[in-house]
C-alpha cells in the first residue's frame, strides 16, 4: 500500500513507517501533521487516481527533526575575462516519519466551504436587481443627452477664404534643347 502525496509543492511516493526529507515545514519537532493532497492511492493493486485529489484518504505523519541539506557549491567563471565567483547554499529541510495512510477520512474543509457558499447565493440574487437599476439610469441619461443635443442651435460655418500662393516664374525648358539641336546642325 502506497500513495503519492503533494507536500510543500513537491510530490512524494510514501508508505507506512517511511522517513522522507521535505522542504522545511512549519511546526515543532514531534508535532503531528496531516496531508490531504493525495494524488494517487494504491491498495494492493487497486489504484484510485484523483481529479485532482483522491477523496477520503488522509496521510498522518510526525516531524522528526529540522536540519540542513548538503552544501551545494555554485561556481561561475568567464574564461579569459578574469571573472570567477563561488557561492554555497544549504537547503533547510524537515525529516518526516509517515505514521499511516488512513482511508475513509472525512475532510472538514469542504463542509466549511459549503456553509460559506450559501450566503454567496443570497448575494447573487440581489445583484440582478441592482443591475436593472443601473440600466434604467443609463437609459434615462441617454435620453437627456439626446434632448440637450437637439436643443442646441447649430453654429454657422464661416466661409474660408481661398489662400493665394505666389507662383515662381519658370523659364521654358524647351529653349536649351533647341540650342543643342542647333549646335548639332552646325557641326
Amino acid at each position: 500500500m502506497y500513495a503519492i502525496v503533494e507536500i510543500a509543492g513537491q510530490q512524494f511516493k510514501v508508505e507506512k513507517d517511511q522517513e522522507i526529507f521535505v522542504h522545511r515545514l512549519e511546526g515543532d519537532i514531534d508535532s503531528k501533521i496531516e496531508f490531504e493532497n493525495i494524488l494517487l492511492y494504491d491498495n494492493n493493486g487497486k489504484i484510485s487516481v484523483g481529479t485532482p485529489n483522491v477523496e477520503g484518504i488522509k496521510i498522518t505523519g510526525k516531524i522528526v527533526e529540522h536540519l540542513k541539506g548538503d552544501k551545494v557549491t555554485v561556481f561561475h567563471k568567464k574564461r579569459r575575462k578574469g571573472y570567477q565567483k563561488e557561492n554555497g547554499h544549504r537547503q533547510y529541510l524537515s525529516k518526516v516519519l509517515i505514521e499511516g495512510i488512513e482511508t475513509g477520512a472525512k475532510k472538514t474543509k469542504k463542509i466549511e466551504e459549503k456553509k460559506e457558499e450559501a450566503p454567496k447565493a443570497e448575494a447573487k440574487k440581489e445583484t440582478p436587481k441592482a443591475e436593472k437599476k443601473v440600466v434604467k439610469t443609463a437609459k434615462e441619461t441617454k435620453s437627456k443627452v439626446e434632448t440637450k443635443v437637439a436643443a442646441k442651435p447649430k453654429a454657422e460655418k464661416k466661409e474660408a477664404k481661398p489662400k493665394t500662393v505666389a507662383k515662381k516664374e519658370t523659364k521654358p525648358k524647351a529653349a536649351p534643347k533647341e540650342k543643342k539641336a542647333e549646335d548639332k546642325k552646325e557641326d
